[in-house]
């Protein structure tokens, strides 16, 4: 018999026994699906917490950590920005520093009316807003001459309009920011993801931040390369120039974000193998299940193996007709898991706030897999039924 043949005949044996078919392959649907769903949304967490660590750009953040005698020289050195207008300038002349984002956070009193509250004021440069995209649900963005005239105005979180607005909108009123009034031109898009805890914030021009606090130092610059092979260099001329700068030997550093993406990336798949290893447990018990049920189909249909033999069915045409019935029934199961693994992971992730990625080795890998299965767990069932005696096999009631 061909292959074909072979296949038709085991197609035919499945809907004959419609439910007892079903009820076999569901151990593998939930097998595969398991293992789907585990990688998809282990991937795509992965892929989340590397973009929320990395940020959008090749960046290199910048902290300062003073050395002993640095603070007991300045026990206050700790509330005083680290980072002055002449570092930006310096650092922008390096030239594997595509640009310097430099900002400066406070918490600050707000008010608007009768309403008061404690708000996140933070004063950013353009090359912040280019770094970190402000997406503006309400109103509209900064412009170029916004930062340069030094308007007084601001954009504001969507929590901000929750709670000191009520939920109306903001855009086009003054907002009394450290008794400095600034007017809100935009509300920011509502954060979602993994991070998206909102907050009270409003962000404004630096040289508006100037003139509300008289400082022009900032608290927080991260650098932006052209290239991910010119972090580690930039890194480390940024950290010798401001340490130069300053007259100090270690105290100015810098972080790679790649390497720490990097190692949350290997932590996260390692959980992955872990739990999908757990999720592929389900896949052998769906194995034993074939093999049972395969099993019960040889007793069944004895007489009609014992026909067959006496025609002039080879032991070898016996053994392929089974394993191929086996192999049918894990195909098709396996088929039904991938499409409940990639639904489930979807809709997981749509609420999760991060992407499902379903790969396409992923998907092959749960059809091989069911497939051998199918041979595995199907053997056994094949090999006692091709070495069935004819004529018991006639006698068989």
């Amino acid at each position: 018999m061909s292959f074909m043949e072979n296949l038709f005949m085991a197609l035919s044996s499945l809907k004959a026994h419609k439910m007892r078919s079903i009820l076999t392959m569901l151990g593998i649907i939930i097998g595969v699906g398991a293992v789907i769903i585990v990688v998809a949304i282990g991937q795509g967490g992965e892929a989340m917490l590397k973009t929320q660590i990395t940020g959008p750009g090749n960046t290199i953040e910048l902290f300062y950590q003073p050395s002993d005698e640095e603070i007991r020289a300045n026990p206050n050195i700790f509330q005083q920005a680290p980072f002055k207008q002449e570092d930006i300038r310096a650092l922008e002349q390096i030239p594997e520093i595509k640009s310097v984002v430099a900002s400066s956070t406070k918490l600050s009193a707000i008010r608007f009316q009768k309403e008061t509250g404690d708000v996140s004021t933070t004063g950013i440069n353009q090359a912040y807003l280019k770094l970190n995209e402000l997406k503006v649900a309400k109103g509209r963005n900064f412009s170029a001459s916004d930062f340069l005239g030094g308007r007084r105005a601001g954009l504001v979180s969507n929590k901000l309009q929750e709670e000191l607005f009520k939920g109306k909108n903001p855009v086009g009123n003054v907002v009394m920011v450290a008794n400095q009034p600034i007017e809100i031109i935009g509300v920011l898009e509502k954060p979602t993801g993994l991070f998206a805890f909102g907050s009270m914030e409003v962000y404004i021009p630096f040289q508006t931040w100037k003139t509300i606090y008289g400082s022009s130092d900032f608290t927080q610059v991260t650098l932006q390369v052209a290239s991910a092979d010119q972090l580690q260099v930039a890194g480390k001329k940024a950290a010798k120039l401001l340490n130069n700068m300053h007259n100090t030997e270690k105290s100015y550093q810098v972080i790679n974000m790649e390497e720490i993406a990097q190692g949350v990336g290997q932590i996260t798949k390692i959980m992955t193998l872990i739990i999908g290893s757990i999720a592929g447990i389900s896949l052998f018990v769906g194995g034993i299940g074939v093999m049972n049920i395969m099993l019960v189909s040889v007793t069944e249909r004895t007489r009609e193996i014992g026909i067959r033999m006496a025609l002039g069915a080879t032991r070898g045409q016996v053994l392929t007709q089974f394993l191929i019935e086996s192999m049918t029934l894990t195909f098709i199961g396996g088929i039904l898991g991938i499409l409940l693994g990639w639904g489930t992971s979807t809709i997981v992730s749509f609420f999760a706030g991060w992407p499902a990625l379903v790969s396409w080795q992923v998907v092959l890998g749960g059809v091989l897999f069911s497939m051998v299965i199918g041979v595995v767990f199907g053997l056994l069932p094949a090999n006692k039924a091709s070495k069935l005696d004819p004529i018991d096999s006639l006698r068989y009631e």
